[in-house]
């Protein structure tokens, strides 16, 4: 029996935040209004100080495996998302093989099973992720798809899409999208402005991606789907989102960290630890973002969680893989960048990390109630620390070195301490 005493608890499922005493018994929250007494406890925590809030959700996660597990794989990206609060995660389906087959996606699932935290997964929307052909969508499903992406790449074909959003409706799930037209991306992974010229490039332009964004917004109101708009970073994406989900559309849209905080000046700093797709924009692109997360338009925040060996971003700019890794920083960032600014409350912070995405996915979200899943996040608001190392395998982030507020503390799966800060 785990035991916590007098912390602050956010609760977005009940809107509650209060100080509670909670206590834990055989995987669930048996307690929040009886003080916890030592005789009967295992480990008892005194929370002052601290907050304790669902496990938070990530929808957007890379774990390289099957395939690249030079880069990462699914026990070591299950630690770094225990390391940041995470009790619960969707991978991506651009593996290798790709989760186009239901032997790829059980190995994925049952491998994930073990990690102690809740490690889901989507399957591709097309064969191969070559935007040729669908998979047999109903089948993954069956086989536990939590949803469909070809992440990585963006489906050209808009019959194909068309086609490929009907069946997901028909089966009740999510299709998560990347959006960015190849035909306006010369130079990936910087935007196409003044950083990029800099370098000598001629980078991504933002209607590369706000141009798929319109049409998909386009095609979810047409067929009932819900759309999922991955990794928005450009304005006119983010005002497309808006315009939907005014007429109705099915549409959600999920903004990660970097795209929150960093512009695109950043690759003249950090070089290919900055380089991503879809690019860092403009700062009137980066406050859109914010715009977007602050009024609704965009309801999740996802990591994106890209890790790649330091031998391949140690390669010239056009050479390097695009991507950072995200898990570990991501509540600091909110914090950082969004709740001490007063962009966002601290509640709504939670909202965009827990309780959104996990409705995206139709996961079970009781919050924080007697006979509820004990899957939390403890974190204290105020700390601040530097980022220093990584549990991932993979350290290609451009947050190394800095200077953040809000540390995870302790991080409790299925009732079970998954980690816990060594300070």
């Amino acid at each position: 029996m785990i035991g916590i005493r007098g912390i602050r608890v956010l609760d977005p499922a009940a809107g509650r935040d209060e100080v509670l005493d909670l206590i834990i018994a055989e995987g669930k929250i048996v307690s929040t209004d009886k003080a916890p007494e030592e005789k009967e406890c295992s480990w008892i925590l005194d929370g002052t100080g601290l907050t304790a809030a669902p496990g938070l959700v990530d929808v957007h996660v890379h774990f390289r495996d099957p395939g690249l597990t030079y880069k990462e794989d699914i026990e070591s990206g299950a630690r770094a998302a225990a390391c940041g609060g995470y009790t619960t995660v969707v991978c991506m389906a651009n593996t290798k093989p790709a989760a186009d087959n239901e032997t790829t996606l059980s190995y994925v699932l049952e491998k994930g099973s073990r990690t102690g935290i809740h490690v889901k997964s989507c399957a591709c929307v097309t064969k191969g992720m070559a935007g040729k052909v669908l998979t047999d969508m109903e089948r993954l499903c069956r086989c536990g798809a939590a949803g469909f992406t070809d992440d990585g790449c963006p489906i050209l074909d808009e019959d194909l899409l068309r086609a490929a959003m009907k069946e997901a409706a028909r089966l009740g799930v999510p299709i998560s999208l990347h959006e960015e037209h190849p035909a306006f991306v010369k130079d990936p992974g910087v935007n196409c402005g003044p950083s990029a010229e800099k370098l000598g490039l001629l980078g991504a332009s933002v209607r590369a991606e706000v141009q798929l964004a319109c049409r998909d917004c386009e095609l979810a109101e047409e067929t009932g789907a819900k759309v999922n708009i991955q990794h928005i970073s450009a304005e006119g994406a983010v005002q497309a989102v808006r315009r939907a989900k005014e007429k109705g559309a099915r549409v959600t849209a999920e903004a990660s960290p970097h795209h929150f905080t960093l512009t695109e000046e950043a690759v003249l700093t950090w070089g290919t630890l900055a380089k991503m797709n879809p690019p860092l924009r403009t700062e009137a692109d980066r406050q859109a973002v914010i715009r977007g997360l602050q009024d609704g338009t965009i309801d999740i925040i996802a990591t994106d969680h890209a890790p790649h060996s330091q031998e391949e971003k140690d390669r010239p700019f056009t050479e390097a893989p695009s991507g950072i890794i995200g898990l570990e920083t991501a509540l600091a960032l909110g914090i950082t960048e969004l709740v001490k600014p007063g962009y966002l409350t601290l509640m709504q912070l939670m909202e965009k990390m827990s309780r959104n995405p996990a409705r995206l996915y139709g996961f079970d979200y009781p919050g924080i109630r007697p006979g509820a899943l004990a899957d939390l996040v403890i974190f204290d608001e105020k700390e601040t620390w530097k980022v220093e190392s990584f549990a991932s395998k993979a350290v290609n982030s451009p947050f190394l070195g800095r200077t953040l507020q809000g540390r995870v503390r302790y991080t409790i799966c299925d009732g079970v301490i998954v980690y816990e800060c060594k300070k």
